[in-house]
């Protein structure tokens, strides 16, 4: 079974539509947790509690999970069954500008959560949201108590045509997956560029990501030479 972690502004809308395609309505969805919205303490014990639950329950039938959760959630369930870990990272930087204009550009008063709707009505600059302590490190609340060793892939949203294909090669027995563009940023959020010296801060302030997606680049290298 396999179990797709969606980090925000990484291409999981577009790996959501390969998935659903790749497993014809057998994919469960899981965006129920919100984990970007809840405080640090509640999202990891509602991890720690689900983690338990579904230890303890299993996940049969289910061939397929994919949304926004911390993995943790999942974690005991491989004690009982063969479970696959996935997901996709990107930059860190290029990741939080795509996330602050996504935001912008969706932004609906009657549906947004607690954080999305601060940011747009408190009407934070690219500078306040990329320095905040809600949007800090991102991909390290993420994987509060699950080491980046413990995927079996991590996918780079800058190689995602080779990667899709290596994933399907590797873990749906050669399927070829659909290359689908979902929630696809506008082309002047990729042109976007900031001053030096901000730059700069928010490297340092998100300098656990930028370790992470370091990793995750060294993991993929050694992927593609087989060791």
């Amino acid at each position: 079974m396999i179990i797709s972690v969606h980090l925000p502004k990484t291409a999981g809308s577009s790996f959501s539509a390969a998935l659903e395609a790749a497993f014809s309505g057998k994919l469960v969805k899981d965006y129920q947790d919100y984990p970007i919205n809840t405080a640090s303490y509640d999202r990891n014990l509602t991890a720690l509690k689900a983690c338990i639950q579904y230890g303890e329950s299993g996940l049969n039938g289910i061939e397929c999970i994919h949304g926004h959760f911390l993995p943790l959630k999942y974690l005991l369930c491989a004690t009982r069954q063969d479970l696959t870990f996935v997901t996709w990272m990107r930059h860190p930087i290029n990741r939080l500008i795509s996330h602050y204009f996504f935001w912008l550009r969706s932004y609906s008063p009657d549906t947004a959560q607690a954080l999305h709707k601060k940011v747009v009505v408190e009407n934070w600059s690219l500078e306040t949201f990329c320095l905040s302590d809600e949007l800090q490190n991102l991909y390290t609340k993420f994987l509060w108590g699950f080491p980046l060793e413990l995927f079996d892939f991590i996918g780079i949203t800058e190689y995602y045509r080779e990667d899709l294909a290596f994933f399907g090669q590797q873990f749906l027995g050669g399927s070829l997956l659909r290359h689908l563009k979902v929630n696809v940023a506008e082309k002047h959020e990729g042109l976007y560029e900031l001053d030096k010296g901000l730059l700069q801060e928010i490297e340092c302030h998100h300098n656990l990501d930028i370790a992470l997606y370091q990793r995750a680049l060294d993991m993929r290298r050694k992927r593609l030479l087989g060791v």
